[in-house]
């Protein structure tokens, strides 16, 4: 027993000096991250606490299984001992690792039950996922936004040389103070994504008709990324997280200044009803709407992808009657993944992403669709006056047809 003992503690030395060195010295990129909350700090703890455990029970087993291999060798003229049961090993081998699953849960419990505390928050950030890209809405504050990958196509397409955030940048990050405990509030437009910082230990599935809650409070100011980490479609890895945190004092600044602009913005859209662009002008702004909104799906030469997305070159949408093609872009199609972009766009751009659909590779019908055209055709769909209705009803016979035609192609 004696030189079992003597055996083991110089397996033990040589065990921990392996293990701890690397740990020490090497970069945190090979580990679970310390992240910049305190939730995330006792993720990180109890992840290495249960991690040295483990390391504990292999150092134990197997060097007794080795030690037995070599001690008790056939050449050394060993010979196994014959016996059945034994009530005090068995005893000893279920005692010990209830203890150890105790030792373990006791920490992982109280951690998880943090983790879901979402009372006494100070701020709350609704997340709504959706196929490709993230919304943002601040409860109380009158301030929402999407979130779209910022990366350029030509680096995507090898064109150019890949920048350092590759493939984690967007046109608009979530802004938030740090010290404040914000509530997450997620959900889905569409199918199931998961929206995952890992700075923040944060990470929750959005589900379609259901809500999930969680909550961060950041430490450190400074820009943290994520991205999608459940698997949604075609475009997964194109939906990328970008936080940024900032002091209480310059959140606050900010928020006041995303008011503003969204007051600029319904000011806009209400000049733009009259407003008359021209088809260069027009097709300018479709262009650059279509390579973000529509591209992923229908392609950047509008072909689509057979079998999945329909193409809009020579399709009956796009060279069909245009209120067919705007209710397509305004309400989307339930039952495929055509989504409503009437909250998403603006009607000035759901305007020049028509005009340009109709007049882009080769389909050149010379429509011009104007944000006031839009923005009628919404008022007739939505009730309107009792005259519009009726014109809307008497339209509709006629335009029934190619609807359905639509549908099919979608």
């Amino acid at each position: 027993m004696k030189r079992l003992l003597v055996s083991l503690a110089w397996l033990l030395n040589i065990f921990v000096a392996a293990l701890i060195s690397p740990l020490v010295h090497a970069s945190t990129e090979y580990n679970m991250t310390q992240g910049v909350t305190e939730i995330s700090g006792k993720v990180y703890e109890l992840h290495m606490l249960i991690f040295y455990i483990c390391c504990a029970i292999a150092f134990v087993v197997f060097g007794v299984m080795f030690y037995s291999i070599v001690r008790h060798r056939k050449s050394k003229g060993a010979v196994a001992a014959h016996f059945h049961e034994s009530t005090k090993v068995e005893i000893l081998w279920t005692i010990i690792p209830i203890i150890i699953l105790i030792a373990m849960a006791i920490p992982a419990t109280k951690t998880l039950i943090a983790m879901e505390d979402t009372s006494q928050s100070e701020l709350t950030v609704k997340i709504t996922g959706s196929q490709w890209k993230w919304h943002y809405s601040y409860f109380g504050e009158d301030v929402e936004f999407f979130s779209l990958l910022a990366t350029s196509d030509k680096e995507i397409e090898g064109i150019e040389v890949k920048g350092a955030h590759y493939l984690l940048e967007v046109d608009n990050p979530l802004v938030l103070p740090i010290d404040r405990k914000v509530r997450f509030l997620m959900t889905s437009d569409d199918v199931i994504h998961s929206w995952w910082v890992p700075a923040f230990a944060v990470k929750k599935d959005t589900i379609p008709g259901f809500i999930n809650e969680a909550w961060t409070k950041i430490d450190e100011p400074g820009v943290y990324r994520g991205q999608c980490a459940e698997l949604c479609g075609r475009a997964h890895g194109f939906m990328p997280i970008v936080v940024h945190a900032m002091e209480e004092d310059d959140f606050d600044g900010w928020l006041a200044e995303q008011k503003e602009l969204a007051i600029a913005a319904k000011q806009a859209a209400q000049d733009a009803l009259d407003a008359s662009l021209s088809l260069d002008e027009l097709n300018v702004i479709g262009e650059e709407v279509y390579k973000t909104r529509c591209a992923v799906c229908h392609q950047a030469n509008g072909e689509g992808i057979p079998g999945a997305f329909p193409a809009i070159k020579g399709s009956p949408i796009a060279l069909g009657d245009v209120g067919v093609h705007i209710d397509t872009i305004v309400y989307g199609r339930g039952g495929t993944a055509m989504q409503a972009f009437d909250n998403q766009l603006t009607e000035k751009e759901i305007a020049a992403v028509v005009t340009y659909q109709r007049n882009a590779w080769g389909n050149d019908t010379g429509d011009v669709v104007q944000a006031s055209d839009v923005n009628a055709y919404k008022a007739k769909q939505e009730g309107g006056s009792d005259n519009e209705q009726s014109e809307t009803n008497s339209e509709q016979g006629s335009t029934d047809e190619a609807q359905n035609d639509a549908k099919e192609q979608l």
